[in-house]
């Protein structure tokens, strides 16, 4: 098994990792991990799978003693943007994803320069170079970072003013109430974390919003623009364009490809800039794909028909889940009152599989809808970046108990599909 998934491995490993030494080391740490751990895997089956979650937590390891090594505590950074990933609204830091890329000596300059604010004459002294190499050091350095950062995150951006449809700019004030009723099964094609439903003609608009203030903070303007395929597969192709809602013109346009079977959604690949170039990173593109689109084993991706599992169960603001991956499960049914409008659905819970320390509540109607999405921050998620537990950054927002564990919510996205 190990021979036949070793390639994919490795390149998913070297693509991570620059250094072919560092590389060799991880790899070895990665397959004396998976031999020693070989008997608790109970369906062989799920082989690639296992050893690729194995690999990724093992770079995860490489890359947080490098950042001790260096003295940069990459938590600690604290630019962050939107994530053109599957979940599209959950928050990442793009300045942690750049210095990811980066070589480790344009690293530490960047930190030390920047982040400690130390002058270059002290960088010097540090690090026992001339000052002439640490002002040659810095400029590379902050040339790769521009580039790298513009090649992740700003291409494609129109200038133009921009028109999003029927988004208030303030969220409308709702009620969630407990129905007696049993949670009824439901079928949910839209794709995890962008509500669009990947069929040829579909179109939607949808507003994330800032809690306590129910501000609207960003908007999403999406459709399906075509048939395409991927390595043999078809799919359909969709453009995502986003917008500040105070700023209109700041809008980033974003092109993915995903597929819709009878039981399953996932996305196949991604458009990025190289360079200028356009690259697309398909699904056998290991962790660069994996990472942020990919859903279940072997990216499978996200089970369209829903029933209730008991894999989590949710008594008012208590949680208690089972200890598995790609956790989610419909936790209940719930009348949802936007306005003057009601809702019959069911909750489904997304427990932390994709963004460690998130807990996400997707109601649904019984079309398979999104009606309200509300996102909970583990309390020390990122603190080292905020400086404080998000139940005193938040105290009056509501809290979530999740095996012992405090969640606070943070912000909520609806679509215009309850505006119609």
């Amino acid at each position: 098994m190990l021979e036949a998934n070793r390639k994919f491995v490795e390149r998913s490993v070297r693509f991570r990792i620059n250094s072919k030494a560092d590389a060799d080391d991880v790899l070895q740490e990665i397959y004396l991990t998976a031999y020693q751990k070989f008997s608790q895997l109970k369906n062989k089956a799920s082989f690639k799978a296992w050893i690729i979650r194995i690999a990724r937590n093992k770079c995860n390891d490489y890359f947080r003693k490098k950042a001790m090594q260096y003295e940069i505590p990459i938590e600690d950074l604290t630019e962050t943007k939107i994530s053109d990933s599957r979940h599209g609204i959950l928050i990442v830091n793009t300045v942690r994803e750049t210095l990811n890329r980066l070589g480790d000596k344009d690293k530490q300059i960047l930190y030390l320069y920047f982040w400690k604010e130390m002058p270059q004459a002290e960088i010097a002294k540090r690090l026992s170079i001339p000052i002439g190499t640490v002002k040659s050091r810095l400029h590379t350095a902050k040339r790769n970072f521009k580039n790298k950062y513009s090649n992740l995150y700003l291409s494609d951006v129109s200038k133009g003013e921009y028109c999003m449809k029927k988004i208030p700019g303030f969220l409308p004030e709702y009620k969630i109430e407990v129905s007696t009723k049993e949670p009824f099964s439901v079928k949910c094609e839209e794709l995890m974390g962008w509500f669009l439903v990947p069929k040829p003609g579909e179109k939607i608009s949808w507003g994330m919003y800032d809690i306590p203030s129910r501000k609207c903070n960003r908007l999403f303007d999406m459709e399906v623009t075509g048939k395409a395929k991927v390595h043999g597969i078809e799919g359909v192709e969709l453009t995502a364009r986003e917008a500040s809602y105070s700023d209109k013109r700041d809008v980033v346009n974003r092109t993915f490809i995903a597929q819709l079977t009878d039981t399953h959604c996932r996305y196949l690949a991604t458009l990025t800039y190289d360079g200028g170039v356009k690259n697309y990173i398909t699904f056998l593109d290991g962790d660069e794909f994996l990472l942020n689109w990919g859903f279940g084993e072997d990216n499978c991706g996200n089970e369209i028909n829903l029933v209730p599992k008991g894999d989590i169960q949710k008594t008012k603001t208590v949680v208690v889940s089972c200890d598995k991956d790609f956790l989610l499960d419909i936790v209940g049914r719930y009348t949802i009152t936007i306005g003057e409008k009601s809702y019959d659905t069911v909750c489904v819970m997304d427990i932390e599989t994709y963004n460690c320390g998130v807990v996400s509540e997707q109601f649904l109607d019984k079309n398979g809808k999104t009606i309200l999405w509300r996102r909970f921050n583990r309390d020390d998620w990122a603190i080292h970046r905020y400086n404080k537990k998000w139940s005193e950054q938040l105290p009056e927002n509501e809290k979530l108990t999740i095996n012992g564990i405090t969640y606070v919510h943070w912000y909520d996205c609806i679509t215009n599909y309850i505006l119609y």
